[in-house]
């Protein structure tokens, strides 16, 4: 209380006047330097692909309001004639508004660099680069942080060695209680590193697929066939089977075609070359094998292994149509039918003779006269 009525009586309204006034152009001058800054930057930026010009412009639009006001505050004290506290409290204030700057400069020069390193990383794999871009910019906004909050702290006066210590012991029994979300933390850490999948991949997770949408640091989000969106703890999603499709090279395909019990064994020699030529046929394919299988319930099974070049669904259902409509004609052609599903019935001799005589006992036999 003294020290604010000292403060009021060693200056007067002249001096209180300046320091007002200082704070006014300070904060207008450094608002225009910024605006003409940045918009030359930029255009500079646009017209050139030196990373230095851009970083600067970030740097710039980083600038907040936080750096004009330690500069107005600095300034205007030395209008003023403060008391010991107070001088020392605006040093304090100067030098934490400088500190908070400084960490946002650290963090779009960070972001900058991030969009930078992943836009050149090499064409495909855009998932990839997205997770792990998303990632390492969460880890750099954590660490920079906590070195400003420390920084700004040990400004102040606080002892932050034994803070960090302090700290260390309560987050040994705050890890215990949330080992849960800290199991799906370092879980997204190892989704990010090893990246068994990535944004945009196909996977099925046991019974459940779809196509990755986001990978949080608790959550991994799939929208699924159906469109609704499931969400997978990414710590058990890492103990489960996942099938990633997006990482087929190619798509191994195979069918079963059944013809009759009629069918000569003559031709039912030529079918495996039948079905070669329907497959090969077709472009972008790599036929296998095709062989007489089995003896069926009602058909005779032919089994066709072959490879599409390509892993995309939509290519390997159209070459399918393909072959199957090849083979319709092909087998019309040649006279061989397609089984269906049917069922023989055989009356054997003994059973109509024996019919015949149960017809025999039940018709009565006339007495002679």
């Amino acid at each position: 209380m003294n020290a604010l009525r000292e403060l009021f009586h060693d200056n007067s309204p002249q001096d209180w006047a300046l320091a007002l006034l200082a704070i006014a152009v300070c904060m207008l001058i450094m608002h225009t330097v910024r605006g003409v800054a940045l918009g030359r930057l930029r255009k500079l930026a646009t017209n050139t692909d030196l990373a230095a010009i851009g970083l600067l412009a970030e740097i710039v639009a980083a600038t907040r309001i936080l750096l004009s006001a330690a500069i107005a505050v600095y300034v205007a004290t030395r209008f003023l004639s403060l008391p010991a506290s107070f001088d020392q409290a605006a040093d304090r204030m100067f030098v934490a508004l400088l500190l908070l700057q400084a960490g946002l400069w650290a963090n779009r020069g960070l972001e900058f660099w991030l969009a930078r390193h992943f836009a050149t990383a090499g064409s495909g794999d855009e998932g990839s680069r997205a997770m792990t871009r998303s990632l390492l910019s969460f880890l750099g906004r954590v660490v920079l942080s906590a070195v400003v909050l420390l920084l700004i702290l040990d400004n102040m006066g606080l002892n932050v060695t034994a803070l960090v210590a302090s700290l260390g012991i309560g987050g040994v029994a705050v890890a215990l209680a949330v080992q849960n979300i800290l199991g799906d933390l370092f879980a997204s850490l190892s989704i990010a590193i090893d990246k068994p999948f990535v944004i945009g991949d196909f996977i099925i997770v046991d019974e459940l697929m779809g196509t990755v949408e986001h990978v949080g640091l608790k959550t991994t989000r799939i929208r699924s066939l159906s469109g609704e969106q499931i969400v997978f703890s990414n710590n058990d999603l890492l103990r489960s089977r996942i099938r990633n499709y997006k990482r087929m090279q190619e798509r191994r395909a195979l069918f079963m075609i059944g013809v009759t019990y009629e069918t000569p064994a003559e031709t039912l020699e030529i079918i495996p070359d039948l079905i070669r030529e329907a497959v090969e046929a077709q472009p972008g394919l790599r036929f296998d094998r095709a062989h007489f299988k089995s003896f069926g319930a009602s058909s005779l099974d032919f089994e066709t292994v072959y490879f599409v070049e390509e892993p995309d669904m939509q290519r390997y259902m159209d070459a399918q149509q393909a072959i199957n409509l090849h083979l319709v004609r092909v087998f019309q052609a040649h006279g061989i039918e397609f089984a269906f599903p049917t069922q023989t019935l055989h009356l054997g001799g003994n059973l109509q003779l024996a019919h015949r005589e149960s017809e025999n006992r039940r018709t009565p036999v006339p007495r002679r006269a």
